[in-house]
């Protein structure tokens, strides 16, 4: 069942295909500070695909990997976000969450059969921490869409800027994606640094 295929939807430094490949393979992404285990299923990605969802992007609290401020989704508020889907197995959408945690994947993590089972009301918190919260964002090709976020909104924490190694990695990502360059990357990221009016 671990081996059912998802889409893992990323809107932060997981569009960049090389950051990505760190939480699959292992290793410490360009710019970074934390050395990662990989995933227990090291396969790459079947597809990846470019989304735009609706809601947005925020950043808030201080990166352990990057320094400055992290990139955070709140679905209900107004959008839009571009993205970036990853076909992945369930297994490995569950181990790039345990990391996200600074968590070691592993065998029987309770959020793998929550993800089989499908999420209560599109969506379920695994915990407090920023990226337990699991949220379904809909379906291509049948199969789900799920993200990771905090469960705190848009405008219920401090607002931080982001560093300049995670943005050149979140640029990185939408110049893979939808063909952004750096320039509209950063015109996109300064208007959600700021919080909402």
């Amino acid at each position: 069942m671990a081996h059912e295929m998802i889409w893992y939807v990323s809107y932060g430094s997981n569009m960049s295909s090389e950051r990505l490949r760190c939480y699959i393979e292992g290793g410490r992404p360009p710019g970074g500070r934390v050395d990662h285990a990989g995933a227990r299923d090291r396969t790459p990605p079947v597809r990846d695909t470019a989304v735009t969802l609706p809601g947005r992007v925020y950043f808030a609290g201080e990166s352990r990997t990057w320094g400055g401020g992290m990139a955070f989704y709140d679905h209900d508020a107004a959008g839009p976000t571009p993205a970036r889907a990853y076909l992945i197995t369930v297994g490995q959408f569950v181990d790039i969450a345990a990391q996200e945690m600074h968590r070691s994947p592993r065998t029987g993590d309770p959020l793998e059969q929550i993800v089989l089972d499908g999420l209560p009301a599109g969506r379920y918190s695994a915990g407090p921490g920023h990226y337990e919260t699991v949220i379904a964002v809909g379906r291509e090709d049948g199969r789900p869409m799920l993200t990771l976020t905090a469960p705190h909104t848009v405008d219920a924490v401090p607002h931080t800027a982001p560093g300049e190694p995670y943005l050149a990695t979140l640029a990185t990502g939408l110049h893979e994606s939808h063909g952004w360059d750096r320039a509209r990357s950063d015109r996109y990221f300064a208007s959600r640094t700021a919080a909402p009016r």
